[in-house]
């Protein structure tokens, strides 16, 4: 397979840059797939190549992370969440109002190529619930509201700002520990 001169240099970097080449197989799957939009089969067996793996040990990680796919998606990808936690704070309604906004379903493309849509069990942000990933970027504590205007700056070309923390995710962790004590005297 022709890799383009700025992905093998990436590639050659990375297969040096840790103790073992297996450690490189995930930044080199995104890597590629953001070159060609998705890892092909020979996009695989070439990583397995360069990584001293079988296509099988590729496939299976590949299988493994939502954010890494086999077919071509849409330029912004967005993906909801809607396991226990997302459900439970409405990720269910964003993912209607997603499917109406986008006339699209689950792993389908607009017409146009830009969105694809996905319904995914867990990306990680349950503090944020619910929560999206748009291509590698995060926004949570999403209202149908919220996912509108999200849609709208991206289908305008702006980038929405993600959530530079998991919300929820900082907190006095002392609180806990000074009733249990506090309990535990009494």
């Amino acid at each position: 397979m022709e890799l383009s001169p700025k992905l093998s240099a990436k590639f050659e970097k990375l297969q040096t840059g840790y103790p073992q080449k297996r450690s490189a197989l995930i930044p080199m799957l995104m890597y590629a797939q953001d070159e060609f939009g998705y890892i092909s089969d020979d996009m695989i067996a070439e990583i397995a190549r360069r990584l001293d793996l079988n296509n099988v040990q590729v496939e299976e990680t590949l299988a493994y992370y939502s954010m890494l796919r086999r077919k071509p998606m849409g330029k912004h990808h967005v993906q909801i969440c809607t396991n226990v936690a997302c459900m439970l704070k409405g990720g269910y309604e964003v993912l209607d109002r997603a499917k109406k906004r986008l006339e699209i379903g689950h792993k389908e493309i607009t017409q146009d190529g830009v969105f694809s849509l996905e319904e995914v069990e867990c990306i990680g942000a349950c503090t944020g619930a619910p929560a999206m990933q748009v291509n590698y970027d995060f926004y949570e504590n999403l209202t149908p509201l919220k996912f509108d205007r999200i849609i709208e700056d991206l289908d305008a070309g702006k980038h929405p700002k993600p959530e530079p923390v998991i919300s929820g995710a900082l907190h006095d962790r002392t609180f806990s520990r000074r009733r249990s004590s506090a309990a535990a005297g009494a």
